[in-house]
């Protein structure tokens, strides 16, 4: 068997690529050239033998290959940059605060912090759970050092590391999507999950009623479990006894939300820039690559 040996920058231009759908962005968020990147995808391609993209004009779309690759590339990185982190991560220590709403709290964080811990066993994460816009007061006030929020209409700075998709859900058994007014249980006014959902109802003529307002996204599924309403929450919400709407269904498709992790100016430790780094990566790593089969812009 002849083996091979990939470089782990390859990988990583690999996955960027994927992730943003642009050799360009890849280039500029590693730091390299355009041409460099092109060339580590095609030595890529040479080192395995298998033909991963495909074009579609001014596109690139990955192959079926291209896809395994992907699902391999992700696992290898992940692996070794936990190794990394791992070996020099013992002498960093201190305590952290990070806020982020409840639904990123108990659907989204919970396997990165735990691997956080892990390679970070000196690092105390307290966790402060708020609405998005607060968050963003209280990152800025320095009352807060990291807050991984959802991208508010108003908000300016912050990084995006994710687009979540958002869906209607009700209750398994649930016909609430049925009745008109549809009953649906909301955050309270001011958040775009709320926002988007009543404007994509208006523009679909469809009448509607407010059955559940709640801060707390127990509140929202408790709603829904009961069939009393229909609720909009990001698709990593989606659990069991729950199940999603969609267009088959009567209600129109949502948009995606992008979600933004900020960190304190005053938040300068190596435990507050060791958790921000790690988030920043592995809430991009971790992206649903929905589109794996989705266009790449050469550009």
């Amino acid at each position: 068997m002849n083996l091979i040996s990939l470089d782990i920058r390859m990988l990583r231009s690999l996955i960027s690529v994927v992730e943003t759908g642009s050799i360009t962005e890849t280039a500029r968020r590693l730091g390299r050239t355009q041409p460099a990147i092109t060339l580590q995808l095609q030595r890529l391609e040479e080192l395995t033998g298998k033909q991963l993209f495909e074009h579609a004009g001014r596109r690139l779309m990955l192959t079926e290959d291209g896809t395994t690759v992907l699902t391999y590339a992700k696992s290898i990185l992940r692996l070794h940059d936990e190794l990394i982190s791992q070996l020099a991560s013992q002498e960093i220590e201190g305590q952290v605060v990070l806020g982020t709403p409840d639904l990123y709290a108990a659907f989204m964080l919970p396997s990165i912090l735990s691997v956080f811990r892990k390679s970070f066993p000196r690092i105390q994460v307290e966790l402060n759970c708020a609405l998005s816009t607060p968050l963003v007061g209280l990152v800025k006030r320095g009352d807060v050092d990291i807050a991984l929020v959802t991208r508010m209409n108003d908000f300016t700075g912050g990084q995006v590391v994710r687009r979540e998709q958002l869906v209607w859900m009700t209750g398994e058994q649930s016909a609430a999507h049925q009745e008109r007014p549809i009953p649906l249980a909301l955050l309270p006014p001011g958040n775009i999950y709320r926002d988007y959902a009543i404007d994509t109802l208006e523009r679909a003529n469809l009448r509607w009623r407010i059955a559940c307002v709640s801060e707390s996204v127990g509140g929202l599924q408790a709603a829904a479990f009961a069939g009393m309403a229909v609720t909009v929450l990001g698709r990593s919400a989606l659990v069991p006894a729950m199940r999603e709407v969609g267009p088959n269904e009567g209600l129109p498709p949502l948009p995606k939300v992008e979600l933004l992790l900020y960190k304190s100016s005053g938040a300068t430790s190596k435990a507050a820039t060791a958790l921000h780094d790690y988030l920043a990566h592995y809430l991009r790593l971790d992206e649903e690559l929905s589109g794996r089969g989705a266009p790449i812009d050469l550009g």
